[in-house]
């Protein structure tokens, strides 16, 4: 069983739970703020509890919300990585996958990469990187640049709940 150390959630008003959680999925708050609607109880002070009832709200989301909140990740490797404008959590999480490390030959590869995939599903290549490496990210571009476009509409949200369980852990 895996607690908050920062915070207790079931402890929380709203407001400071929207704050505090607000971007455990990429500048959308509103997933916070559905799942503090249906109801934080003291099983929601555990990790794992309180991430299944942020999936949950994801997955029960209309999809022009889903999509938005995909299109909400910056590119990996991207203008904004390179131009230091990510969110605190997403600089942390591409540096620790070594991305910041990229030669000017790989930093253009991810480029290229991005926009065959947004040219491809209108939508950028999303990637929970923690644990991983550039070499590793690249590989799985390669390999999922030749997915249908509902398959990866549907990796892309389960890369996000990896994500959001791993920034949950982080705080």
């Amino acid at each position: 069983m895996q607690i908050f150390n920062s915070c207790t959630p079931s402890e929380m008003s709203a407001k400071d739970f929207i704050a505090c959680f607000a971007d455990i999925y990429e500048h959308s708050p509103w997933v916070a703020k559905d799942a503090y609607a249906r109801g934080i109880s003291r099983e929601h002070n555990q990790i794992t509890e309180l991430h299944r009832l942020m999936a949950e709200v994801l997955d029960k989301a209309a999809r022009p919300a889903k999509l938005a909140l995909i299109n909400a990740h910056p590119d990996l490797a991207g203008r904004a990585a390179i131009a230091g404008e990510l969110t605190n959590a997403s600089t942390t999480e591409q540096a620790g996958a070594g991305i910041s490390h990229c030669s000017a030959e790989q930093f253009a590869q991810f480029s290229t990469l991005n926009q065959r995939y947004k040219d491809k599903f209108a939508f950028p290549f999303i990637m929970a990187v923690k644990g991983s490496d550039r070499f590793k990210i690249i590989a799985a571009f390669e390999r999922r640049i030749h997915n249908d476009a509902e398959t990866e509409f549907s990796q892309a949200l389960q890369e996000i709940n990896k994500i959001a369980l791993f920034r949950l852990q982080d705080l």
